[in-house]
């Protein structure tokens, strides 16, 4: 059976990346039409970081307001070393980086900001949304596109952007580069509601603990709601291929070293699921004819800078420019990679090396220390570039 909405943008993927996209795209007054493989659009996970670059891209979609009841703003980011408890440096998110970024720093829920897009998608009579249809090939017609999902159906539209994420099953169609990276890191993440937490908890910030080979990330999120844990360590027993390493008793052991307020979050990190990490090696490439490729899809990337779904939101802000400036969708795809692979490859880079500065060990951890205290907690030199991106 073959479907046809006008012959919209079709775009494979229902997560933060695919509704950014959907959003920025109809604003213009194209036909979008978004296909999802799981039953329902939702998010995986809890916490996530939005800095202002992500803020202005929302601002453009016009749902910046709508994320103001899920969100916490922190007042800052604070670094400590996890063994002693000792500060290492902090970043002010007060009144000057506001007026610095022109939007403030935000955490909250991923589900709370899937579900603002999703709204927003839903109010816009242009976007069409339909879940359990997973794209498995894309078929380039000259003049348009054909995309084939997984249970036989298929799409016809003018052009199609790939935003199905790390394991991608369109980016091998633009750029064949086998699986993602394995970082041989593996994160627990999970939530605890506010009225269960232990004493000495802080909740007005960002709170960084590190020590050789792990870090562990503290935050609340839902409005204040729930407070977001995610403990991350290197695994010893990383195996390619093999699904028995980033065990709950390594993670036991590897935060052992931690001091009693790091033991106290630990203890109550859910240990039923966790997620090992991966990247790849930044690419130029992006597109191929009338299909493109979109966030994690083109640029996953490692944790560190909290930049996985900002840089997605800039991706769909720029598509969006970048199709509404040429007639023909190959160019627009060529416009809009040309815009955003340096950058992002900067990010992906930058991600490593954050890794490497919080995991490194004692000698490189002690001189790491000393060079940063005599920062000041309103420098904002090292973000600008990433932070001070606008649409």
């Amino acid at each position: 059976m073959v479907h046809s909405s006008n012959e919209p943008l079709l775009i494979a993927g229902g997560g933060i990346g695919g509704l950014a996209t959907a959003l920025a795209v109809a604003r213009t007054g194209r036909a979008v039409h978004v296909l999802e493989k799981a039953s329902r659009f939702g998010e995986i996970g809890a916490g996530l970081q939005l800095a202002p670059n992500a803020s202005h891209a929302l601002a453009r979609l016009g749902v910046l307001d709508a994320i103001e009841p899920h969100a916490v703003y922190p007042r800052r980011i604070t670094w400590r070393d996890a063994r002693s408890g000792k500060r290492v440096t902090t970043l002010d998110l007060g009144e000057r980086f506001r007026a610095r970024f022109a939007h403030r720093y935000v955490v909250m829920h991923r589900g709370d900001l899937l579900d603002v897009l999703l709204a927003g998608c839903r109010a816009d009579e242009r976007i069409v949304l339909e879940p359990s249809q997973e794209v498995v090939d894309v078929e380039d017609r000259g003049a348009g596109v054909r995309v084939v999902c997984a249970g036989g159906a298929t799409y016809d539209g003018t052009a199609a952007v790939a935003a199905d994420g790390l394991w991608s099953r369109l980016r091998s169609l633009v750029h064949p580069d086998g699986d993602p990276v394995a970082a041989r890191y593996v994160a627990y993440r999970g939530t605890v509601p506010v009225g269960e937490l232990w004493e000495g908890v802080g909740l007005e910030d960002v709170t960084l603990w590190t020590a050789p080979g792990l870090h562990f990330v503290q935050y609340p999120i839902r409005g204040g709601e729930l407070f977001n844990q995610v403990a991350v360590f290197r695994s010893d027993r990383y195996r390619a291929g093999g699904d028995d390493w980033g065990t709950p008793d390594e993670l036991d052991a590897a935060f052992a070293v931690g001091c009693d307020a790091v033991q106290a979050g630990i203890a109550r990190i859910r240990r039923d699921r966790h997620w090992p990490m991966y990247d790849r090696e930044p690419i130029a490439q992006w597109s191929r004819g009338r299909l493109a490729l979109l966030g994690d899809a083109a640029h996953p990337m490692l944790q560190y800078l909290a930049q996985g779904a900002c840089q997605a939101l800039e991706d769909a802000v720029v598509l969006a420019d970048a199709l509404a400036a040429h007639d023909d969708p190959a160019a627009a795809f060529t416009a809009y990679r040309d815009q955003r692979y340096l950058r992002t490859a900067r990010v992906q880079y930058s991600a490593r090396l954050f890794g490497e500065i919080w995991h490194v060990g004692d000698v490189g951890a002690t001189l790491r220390d000393a060079m940063l205290a005599t920062r000041a907690d309103d420098d904002f030199a090292h973000i600008e570039w990433l932070y001070g991106w606008r649409p």
